[in-house]
């Protein structure tokens, strides 16, 4: 059974390396409980018993604007709606916030997951490499 939680607690070493995972990059030291509690509206942990299995964060702009980061579900939890119950306590807290948007971007694999399972739906953007 998965557990969700609004704001749940989380080690930096368990996201860092749920992080690892998701991006496919070495597992960093990155201070991840700084970062959300500093500059985000929150964020959702998914856990099976004591095991970080996903992970969303909320950023926003203090006002209508929220935006998904980091929607990292483990790979033995994917497939399982683990990712869509991440987005969906995202999606309730973003509205009860006061948020009028929610703005996620991906990658293309990832368009069914967020268009059909999450209900976003597409509009034009733009990007800037930096």
């Amino acid at each position: 059974m998965i557990a969700y939680e609004w704001r749940g607690a989380f080690g930096n070493d368990e996201v860092n390396a749920l992080h690892a995972e998701g991006f496919a990059h070495r597992v960093l030291d990155d201070d991840w409980w700084t970062q959300v509690n500093g500059h985000s509206l929150g964020w959702v942990c998914a856990r099976a018993g004591t095991d970080l299995v996903g992970f969303v964060n909320v950023a926003w702009d203090g006002a209508a604007h929220a935006f998904l980061l980091d929607t990292l579900v483990t790979g033995p939890a994917r497939r399982q709606g683990v990712g869509t119950g991440l987005v969906g306590l995202a999606v309730e807290h973003a509205r009860a916030a006061g948020c009028e948007w929610l703005h996620v971007d991906f990658d293309d694999d990832l368009r069914s997951f967020y268009f059909d399972s999450c209900g976003f739906r597409p509009t034009n953007a733009g990007l800037v490499a930096l």
